[in-house]
């Protein structure tokens, strides 16, 4: 009875081990198709979290009058909104969704400050009003709605008329009245895209306060028509997609199809709403209003762009989890079938003996095996089939069923055939090992240079390519406007082979090495322990040496897992740190300025705004000097400026102002020539260039440090270009020469541990696409966009479950092996005990047997782990996903990877203790047997 039931919770055991690896082989290319659509998704919600996704604008003249036409400017703009919906492409039909319409007016006075009006479509509903009521389009006048806190400061109340006279908008004289009050509370996107409508800000210098108000279409045209002015209005839309949603936008057909789809969109748009129009002039019509165009501004094809190339990286580190996973299951599956063997071998060989063959006892352990594996097949296909998203790859998944299948026939025949059951010892068998070892070897180092050589263009880059010319709708899909098929999804996130393959063949060259090489200092230790009185340590390290070749398969899974594990653990150090290097590096301080040359009354209102203690302004240029002396040309340079002193205060850990300071170049120079920092020359070669028919020089005063390239005062200017050849670094003071016009970027630094970020974002909004107004960057906001990334989170789940799952399934074969090789050293041990060894020696023998193993497999998982980064090459570059100068410093999780050491240790010791346990409660008998000799 009981040796029935084990029988049937062996197949019942393989059963399950053939279902989850099934389930992962079949589910595993829906489940990474649904992580990729909630990682794109959150992408594009958070490029579109402060500033809307495409922005649809037209600018118009003062209505013309009409015989028979009405003017009813708010209506107008809505059938356009709706025009422009319509047109929609119909794969981001419901997707792509009009937000808002907004028209805002160049400044006027009014009662004492700068007033700037806004129509919002999106403007609250008289739920948030506290008084009054909302604008109207009556008559002739023109009806204001004002924040609480801009009544407050202006002391206005509802009802009362507001004198408006010209501002930037010239030639008006009118009167205004605050028919409403209004709260504006929460997180609605008006108030941070038009942040003075929430509350007004002082002036600075003895300017008027400015503030903001809400007006009706028609005060819009009133206000217009006196001024003679033309207007913009913006159709602004946002791009919301779920995961499902998003996910069909992933592969390679995909990819296409969303190309085409943002191209298509605006010219559908502009012949929607204006068919007859003409370039450059105001052919069309909003209502009574002359209009020009659409023009269409959106970075959501860049976000896209941006997200597919970090994709990819992302599909290597999950690509190796997975791969991983089906490695070490794969294991688990062979140890199980050996414990079959094993636990049926006695009676196959008295078979054998009756005349039975090995091929037939094989195939009869192949109909046995049979229902387990088709139980497990089904129900794998089961749980993958109840995945969301495209349908399962049965087919890697029946791959996988038949390959645990065949496992225990092909190890049955191994075990009884002839030579093995008439103990022949050929003497190629060691010949067959080396040379075994040496292709394991050959195999690992040919998969990791093919990986290395292709990169990971190679297997999910196609698509780039094909995909722009899918833009013009030259191919594609048939018609050019259906939803990506399932099956180019599937197929573009399905496991690429060689990424598959590359982890589990440097597992198998890592056992090849271990076994080669570890059992040399444990026969070292055995002899010096056999110097001492006991005989625990000579024999149990002995045995430890000996029996190094059969812990292959046990120091494969235990070295593919340690590995996965601590490559994750790797990679998510690495990063969560780049990351906050990145967000640094943007920035660049506690908060930047870009554009501060083009705007430097703004500057002005930054660098005194709450919070802010020290500013320090960095400019670039990009030059292209030749030596001074023989004429070559030295390389396009970026020729960056700092104020040395200042950001040495604010900054006293700055590489550049440390530089500055070394070099005595603080302040300025004195004479005609700039002296700069270099990142290639000689001490004292002299450079020039032509700047406006006049020659500059540049003398270099000294090496650039290690470190100035990556200091992150120079990040915001660093990144608005693309790498150049050199880098050139000097004092602000020596660039007092050149106009702000011709500084290719520059950007303030703004430092304070107290920044006031609403006060900040209250003066410089998140601007729209396609605006040139300079650009705010607040580091909290940074990094908090950064601990928000959808797609690192994908990543982390990804990598969690696989190795969760080959964690346990890693347990579960070393269990399964020590069960396999119990009963060699239940023999061992029993020997001992006629000898007179105790229980605690017993324990300890046990436990030394299994420590170079347990120690060969943390030594050779950890140093794989740590290693495959280096391995990988160009096919992982981790810069894709932080940004920054340079590629991120490696983090390793040391208390991640100790836990995982320690986990090893705690169940090796754990098993120790049961076998010890079962071993005083097993008589000698049950293991001793006159005249066996096969141990």
């Amino acid at each position: 009875m009981l040796r029935e039931w084990w029988r049937g919770g062996l197949a019942l055991l393989l059963s399950a081990l053939v279902c989850v690896l099934v389930a992962v082989a079949a589910g595993g290319p829906g489940v990474l198709e649904q992580l990729a659509g909630q990682a794109l998704g959150s992408r594009l919600e958070q490029a579109q979290r402060l500033a809307p996704g495409v922005v649809h604008s037209a600018r118009f003249d003062p209505e013309e009058a009409r015989i028979g036409a009405e003017s009813d400017l708010g209506a107008d703009l809505d059938g356009y909104a709706q025009a422009i919906e319509n047109s929609t492409p119909r794969s981001l039909r419901g997707a792509l969704v009009h937000d808002s319409t907004r028209v805002q007016l160049p400044t006027v006075r009014g009662a004492g400050a700068a007033l700037s009006l806004v129509y919002a479509s999106d403007a609250p509903g008289q739920e948030a009003y506290v008084a009054g009521r909302a604008p109207r389009a009556r008559g002739e006048a023109i009806e204001l709605a004002v924040s609480t806190r801009t009544r407050d400061a202006l002391r206005l109340r509802v009802g009362q008329r507001v004198p408006l006279s010209a501002g930037a908008l010239e030639n008006v004289h009118a009167v205004g009245r605050v028919t409403g009050i209004f709260r504006a509370a929460g997180e609605r996107r008006l108030w941070r895209e038009q942040p003075l409508l929430a509350r007004p800000l002082p002036g600075v210098a003895g300017a008027r306060e400015s503030a903001g108000a809400l007006i009706a279409p028609r005060g819009a045209e009133l206000l217009q028509n006196q001024a003679g002015a033309e207007l913009t209005v913006h159709w602004n839309m946002r791009l919301a997609l779920d995961g499902a949603a998003a996910a069909r936008f992933v592969g390679e057909r995909g990819e296409r199809e969303f190309r085409r789809a943002m191209a298509r969109h605006p010219l559908s748009a502009r012949e929607s709403t204006c068919r007859f129009g003409g370039y450059g002039g105001k052919s069309c019509v909003i209502g009574v209003h002359p209009a020009t165009e659409l023009e269409t501004a959106t970075e959501l094809p860049d976000v896209f762009e941006e997200f597919l190339r970090r994709w990819r990286q992302a599909t290597v580190v999950i690509s190796f989890a997975s791969a991983s996973l089906l490695g070490v299951g794969l294991a688990a599956v062979v140890v199980t079938s050996l414990l079959v063997v094993r636990r049926r071998l006695l009676a196959d060989r008295l078979l054998r003996a009756r005349g039975a063959s090995a091929p037939g006892l094989a195939l009869a352990r192949a109909a046995w095996n049979a229902p387990a594996a088709a139980l497990g097949f089904g129900t794998g296909c089961a749980v993958a089939g109840a995945v969301p998203g495209t349908s399962p790859a049965y087919g890697r998944g029946l791959v996988v069923a038949v390959l645990c299948w065949l496992l225990l026939p092909l190890l049955t025949w191994d075990a009884v055939r002839d030579r093995v059951v008439l103990r022949e010892r050929t003497p190629g068998r060691a010949g067959r090992r080396l040379v075994a070892e040496a292709v394991v070897l050959l195999l690992a180092a040919g998969g990791v240079f093919a990986l290395r050589a292709r990169g990971i263009d190679g297997a999910a880059g196609a698509g780039g390519a094909v995909g722009m010319s899918g833009a013009d709708g030259a191919d594609g899909a048939a018609g050019g406007e259906g939803i990506p098929g399932v099956e180019g999804v599937a197929g573009a996130l399905g496991p690429d082979p060689l990424l598959a393959a590359v982890p589990v063949l440097l597992g198998l060259a890592a056992v090849a090495v271990l076994v080669r090489c570890y059992p040399w200092p444990v026969r070292l230790a055995a002899r010096w322990s056999g110097r001492g009185r006991g005989v625990v340590g000579l024999v149990a390290l002995s045995r430890a040496a000996k029996e190094a070749p059969a812990r292959g398969l046990t120091l494969l899974v235990l070295v593919v897992t340690l590995a996965g594990a601590v490559f994750g653990g790797l990679v998510s150090g690495t990063l969560a740190e780049g990351l906050r290097s990145a967000a640094a590096w943007q920035v660049g301080a506690d908060a930047s300025f870009l554009g501060a040359g083009r705007d430097p009354d703004m500057a002005a209102r930054l660098a005194r705004a709450r919070g802010v203690r020290e500013t320090v302004a960095v400019r670039q240029l990009r030059v292209d000097p030749v030596s001074g002396t023989d004429g070559g040309r030295y390389g396009i340079s970026s020729l960056i400026g700092v104020d040395a002193v200042e950001l040495r205060e604010a900054a006293g850990s700055s590489a550049a102002a440390r530089a500055l300071r070394d070099a005595g170049l603080t302040g300025g120079g004195r004479g005609r020539e700039i002296r700069v920092l270099a990142s290639e020359g000689r001490v004292g070669d002299l450079l020039t260039f032509t700047r406006h028919g006049k020659e500059v020089r540049l003398r270099i005063a000294g090496p650039l440090p290690e470190g100035v390239e990556r200091d992150p005062a120079l990040g915001p200017v660093r990144g608005a270009t693309e790498a150049r050849q050199h880098l050139l670094l000097t004092d602000n003071g020596d660039l007092g020469s050149f106009a702000a016009s011709e500084f290719e970027e520059s950007a303030l630094l703004l430092y304070g541990e107290r920044l006031d970020a609403g006060a900040l974002r209250s003066l410089v909004p998140r601007a729209a696409p396609g605006t040139a107004t300079g650009e705010l960057r607040i580091r909290t906001e940074e990094q908090a966009e950064a601990d928000d990334d959808g797609l690192i989170a994908a990543v982390d789940t990804a990598h969690t479950a696989c190795t969760a799952l080959a964690v346990l399934l890693a347990l579960l074969a070393l269990v399964l092996e020590l069960l396999l090789s119990a009963p060699a050293r239940g023999r061992t041990v029993a020997y001992l005990r006629t000898l007179g060894l105790g229980g605690r020696a017993t324990s300890a023998l046990q436990l030394l047997q299994l420590l170079p193993m347990v120690l060969a497999a943390l030594a050779g998982g950890i140093a794989l782990g740590l290693a495959l980064p280096a391995l990988l090459g160009p096919a992982l570059d981790l810069r894709e996903f932080t940004g920054g100068p340079t590629a991120p410093d490696r983090h390793v999780d040391a208390l991640f990877t100790v836990a995982l050491a320690a986990g090893l240790c705690v169940l090796v010791a754990v098993a120790v203790a049961v076998e010890t346990w079962l071993g005083r409660r097993r008589g000698l008998g049950a293991v001793l047997r006159l005249g066996r000799t096969d141990d």
